[in-house]
């Protein structure tokens, strides 16, 4: 079985609540973050999986060891400097950034909110794959219906989007995770894996603490903190026999041969 599963978490500041008006100290945007993510790496570490993180700088330096620890088992990627703010000059500050404090090579990318962002920009910033894309349609936020589905070469950059399956482009993504019932993601999962012989999965380090009492939508805000968790790992589970986990950079390396 030669089909790979790359599981993916962004890592930054909660800061959901400013897209609904609602402000919160930078302290608790931290903390609710690393909550989650506390559970995310003790869970990947008992399946004894793999994932890749794309991490904002501004979230690394202030949880610095937490970050060099998962270094050690799992891949850091960039997901710029700060989540809510970009110029250009955060691409490189982030790698470096990450780099510094990891002490290891950062070559991901991913756009906060995989906002549209200029290949040749990365590629200056000298990073070698970029993951800032869900190639569908999703109302309000982008209309990607008719860009590639799967990985490809543009501008010396390898992108590798997010997964939706074949024809309907149905969304592999934390929304789908959270307001489809399990069954139909994994038969949607399985669809793809037997197609492209590989998934590309996303998820927020801030959805595995519980965030229900915040003034968000029902579909962000359901299956939060252990309830997600084990949803999480239900589907983990499954997804291991479905295929073999590796971080986004393995899946570089062999897709660029």
């Amino acid at each position: 079985m030669n089909r790979k599963i790359l599981l993916s978490f962004d890592v930054e500041e909660f800061d959901i609540l400013e897209e609904y008006g609602e402000k919160i100290d930078n302290e608790v945007k931290f903390e609710i973050s690393c909550r989650g993510l506390k559970e995310v790496v003790d869970l990947l570490e008992k399946l004894k999986i793999q994932a890749t993180f794309f991490v904002t700088a501004n979230f690394a330096i202030h949880h610095q060891s937490v970050i060099q620890a998962i270094s050690q088992k799992h891949e850091i990627a960039s997901h710029s400097f700060y989540h809510s703010n970009f110029r250009l000059e955060d691409l490189k500050k982030s790698r470096e950034a990450l780099e510094e404090i990891t002490n290891k090579k950062v070559i991901g990318f991913r756009m906060p909110r995989l906002q549209k962002i200029d290949d040749q920009e990365i590629v200056k910033a000298r990073y070698q794959y970029n993951s800032s894309m869900n190639p569908t349609y999703i109302p309000g936020r982008y209309n990607n219906f008719f860009q590639p589905r799967t990985a490809y070469y543009l501008n010396s950059l390898v992108n590798i989007p997010a997964s939706v399956t074949p024809l309907m482009r149905f969304p592999l993504f934390w929304l789908s995770f959270k307001n489809f019932p399990l069954s139909l993601i994994k038969l949607a999962s399985g669809v793809t894996l037997r197609n492209d012989n590989y998934i590309s999965l996303y998820f927020h380090s801030w959805e595995f603490n519980d965030i229900s009492h915040f003034r968000l939508p029902k579909y962000i805000t359901k299956y939060s903190g252990r309830e997600m968790l084990n949803r999480l790992e239900k589907y983990l589970v499954w997804l291991k026999s479905q295929g073999e986990f590796i971080c986004f950079s393995e899946f570089y390396e062999t897709f660029r041969r």
